[in-house]
């Protein structure tokens, strides 16, 4: 099992009671939880001195650009991009969280316990999150879920869990007849890239002690799978319909390994697909769709798989390729929202805060990203 780095006593108890360092319940078959998987090879990726500064410059960066009611935006200065609040203020809050801050703890410990309080604000009396931009409304709803459960799962507040449940309920509810989810809850048709982030907030929920049917998640994963793409290895938008993407397939298998298929070989297939895309990013010009959505997928994911091809990712994509194309301003770091097209208009603070996580998986604070 990879070892996290250390917690005050009473929050290890906290996590062994409630198991969070385990997997999600394993599918068929069933697997006793103290005979969960290790990692496979040896964990051998650290990160040095240079990743640190860069880290620590963004985190300083990310922390400045929080607004006064907790949340963050994907541009401070772009008042337009706060409809995107819940979202931007999840991927910021995991950055953080990756880091080892919680709202208890941690240098940015401030930052953390205020983006929470905006999260738990913004939970409705129907179970929605108050998000801005509601045409693609489940994304944030899924992200917003994990880090409260991430949250609920190391602290036990009791402040938290009645709105986790709540926007838990809404996620199972809205599940459709095929097992996936879409843009809104009870959509009819589902696809792989709203699926992912329910899958993975029931499964944050269910390890935090929240009752989540395992038939919801079980649903999910045959849905995710029906989504691969013959001998290929990759993944579809949805299933049955359209050609394997990056994105779609870092996704795919990321969600897979959460619930606890670790061995199974749609992800080792997948595995091959995204990198054969990771191993051209030293090319002039490189480009992937979605290169940042697509690769806070990647790297959990093989950070998941561990061994060599954790450390082959990490190398690449982490060390050569984002060191690369950071911008570095006095003691702040941050990449611009131009590195990544799909991030046009978004803002910087999103590829700053995933590849901020990249980046600091070495760590190990995350539960949710433990085998």
């Amino acid at each position: 099992m990879r070892l996290r780095r250390s917690f005050p006593v009473h929050r290890i108890a906290v996590l062994l009671s409630v198991g969070l360092i385990l997997s999600c319940d394993r599918l068929t078959p069933r697997a006793d939880p103290d005979s969960a998987p290790t990692a496979s090879g040896d964990d051998t990726v650290k990160v040095d001195k240079n990743t640190e500064t860069i880290i620590n410059g963004a985190l300083k960066y990310l922390a400045a650009q929080q607004m006064p009611n907790g949340s963050w935006t994907g541009d401070k200065n772009n008042p337009a991009s706060a409809k995107w609040a819940v979202a931007m203020t999840s991927y910021v809050m995991m950055a953080f969280m990756a880091n080892g801050n919680l709202p208890d703890a941690g240098p940015y410990a401030k930052q953390v316990k205020n983006g929470l309080q905006f999260l738990l604000d913004s939970v409705k009396a129907d179970g929605t999150f108050n998000e801005g931009d509601r045409s693609h409304y489940m994304y944030s709803h899924g992200l917003g879920t994990m880090v409260l459960a991430e949250i609920y799962g190391e602290t036990q507040s009791p402040l938290i869990r009645p709105k986790l449940e709540h926007v838990v309920l809404l996620i199972i509810h809205g599940q459709n007849p095929e097992g996936g989810w879409r843009y809104q809850p009870g959509s009819k048709d589902a696809d792989i890239s709203v699926t992912v982030p329910q899958t993975v907030a029931l499964c944050a929920a269910k390890r935090a002690g929240i009752a989540v049917p395992q038939a919801t998640i079980d649903k999910a994963v045959a849905y995710i799978k029906k989504c691969q793409v013959g001998t290929s290895g990759g993944f579809a938008y949805q299933a049955g319909q359209g050609g394997p993407g990056f994105a779609r397939t870092a996704a795919a298998i990321y969600a897979l390994q959460i619930t606890g298929l670790y061995d199974d070989p749609m992800v080792a297939d997948g595995s091959r697909y995204v990198m054969q895309s990771i191993n051209q990013s030293g090319n002039p010009g490189w480009q992937v769709e979605w290169l940042t959505y697509g690769n806070y997928y990647a790297a959990v994911a093989h950070y998941l798989i561990g061994g060599e091809k954790w450390k082959a990712y990490y190398d690449t994509f982490g060390q050569k390729y984002l060191l690369s194309h950071v911008t570095t301003e006095g003691d702040t770091s941050y990449w611009n929202e131009t590195l990544d097209p799909r991030a046009k208009g978004v803002g910087s603070n999103w590829c700053t805060a995933v590849f901020a996580t990249v980046l600091s998986l070495p760590y190990g604070y995350l539960p949710l990203y433990q085998r």
